[in-house]
């Protein structure tokens, strides 16, 4: 699977940053990576619920031109 940058500006307390950064630490990640681990573990309990989230062609088209 192909890294795509799509920057996201995250604004959240100090504290729970910390501990955040604590968290991903600990599990030997960066905290961008826990994001988006975090991220796919949402998206999949989703879909188990809810069935296979449709993204539309533009924005797979969109992903790949900002590569």
């Amino acid at each position: 699977m192909a890294i795509q940058s799509n920057p996201y500006p995250l604004r959240v307390e100090k504290s729970i940053m910390d501990k955040f950064k604590v968290i991903a630490k600990e599990n030997g990640r960066s905290v961008n990576k826990e994001i988006e681990a975090l991220m796919k573990s949402t998206i999949t309990e989703y879909e188990k619920t809810n069935g296979t989230i449709s993204v539309p062609d533009s924005a797979l088209n969109h992903n790949a031109e900002t590569q």
